[in-house]
């Protein structure tokens, strides 16, 4: 009777404790990656530092090969057209003439004997023909043998600066080796790299802004003028050349300038967003816009068009207001978040 008794006491002590109420989980705020609306699709922030460069850059070399014995020039000395350069070793080369030339007065003389003999008919007409072949030939090789000499000297073309040499008095050459590169005078450009991530939208005769970094500050315009289709091997950007209007002798080869391009215009509502800041609901795009008190709810958006920097949100969205970033899939309706603010999208 009294084991019964205990039993039924402990059964009621269990019941009463399993009848209190469990508190409830505290529930916590999910973090969240947010950004301000604020950035126009029309703005374009993307400044290329650039060198100032010649239009016209010509490499030049020996059209033969040989010893160097004389280089008179050194990068950044500026030169006319004409002025002698670098001289190759004379030696073969006229020794070459001096051949040629005697191989020449031999055949001239030969065929102006000739010449009599067949007047008087003493030889006939086939064997003129040979000694005037040979003349012609004889002739052709002293040619030759002028323009060799000649080719051991090197000048300039045109008027312009030196911008970089590659060889020194005593080294040995082989025809068509670059030797010196010459920038001419005229037309000055900015060469520029433009990232890959970058290039779309990129068109060849497109405006842009020049400034030069030693100058006034006050841009110039200019044009995209040459675009590489081929990335650079070890730094995966597309060499770019941008001409602007400089008066002669304003600008130096070498100095620092910066480039931006025009921006598409674009409507005053018109927003950039990331990419990851849109969800999508079948056909509906939309994103999370963060309210005064920390909840989130969806809002249908328009996009106009992707970019690589992000996409141009043409409606759905007001300037100052908050939307998530990132995350997007993992949100619910109504629910709070913590805040870690990124700035202003994109």
């Amino acid at each position: 009777m009294m084991k019964s008794l205990f039993l039924l006491i402990v059964f009621a002590a269990a019941l009463t404790a399993c009848s209190k109420e469990t508190a409830p989980p505290v529930k916590t705020e999910r973090p969240a990656l947010t950004r301000v609306v604020g950035a126009l699709a029309g703005e374009n922030g993307n400044w290329y530092s650039g060198e100032i460069r010649a239009r016209h850059e010509v490499t030049l070399g020996f059209r033969l090969g040989g010893k160097i014995v004389e280089r008179r020039v050194e990068a950044g000395n500026s030169v006319q057209a004409g002025q002698v350069l670098a001289r190759l070793d004379p030696t073969d080369a006229g020794l070459q003439s001096s051949a040629s030339q005697s191989q020449y007065r031999l055949a001239e003389s030969e065929a102006v004997r000739y010449r009599e003999l067949r007047s008087k008919g003493f030889v006939s007409q086939s064997a003129l023909d040979v000694k005037e072949t040979a003349l012609q030939a004889a002739t052709a090789q002293a040619g030759l043998a002028r323009n060799q000499s000649a080719y051991t000297t090197l000048r300039a073309e045109q008027a312009g600066v030196i911008a970089a040499t590659w060889v020194e008095a005593g080294q040995v050459v082989s025809a068509g080796q670059p030797v010196l590169r010459l920038a001419q005078d005229g037309e000055r450009e900015v060469a520029i790299a433009i990232p890959e991530a970058q290039l779309a939208g990129r068109k060849v005769g497109e405006a842009a802004e020049v400034v030069l970094l030693s100058g006034d500050g006050v841009p110039r315009t200019g044009r995209l003028r040459e675009l590489s289709a081929v990335a650079d091997p070890a730094s995966r950007t597309y060499p770019a050349r941008v001409s602007f209007s400089v008066a002669p002798g304003q600008v130096a080869l070498g100095m620092t300038a910066r480039v931006r391009f025009a921006a598409p215009k674009h409507t005053t509502s018109d927003w950039l967003i990331p990419h990851s800041a849109i969800y999508q609901q079948g056909n509906q795009t939309a994103v999370w816009v963060v309210a005064q008190d920390r909840s989130v709810s969806l809002r249908q958006v328009k996009i106009a068009a992707y970019r690589d920097e992000g996409a141009v949100i043409a409606g759905g969205l007001v300037a100052g207001e908050r939307i998530v970033s990132a995350g997007v899939h993992r949100l619910t309706a109504g629910e709070k978040i913590r805040l870690i603010d990124t700035g202003s999208a994109p």
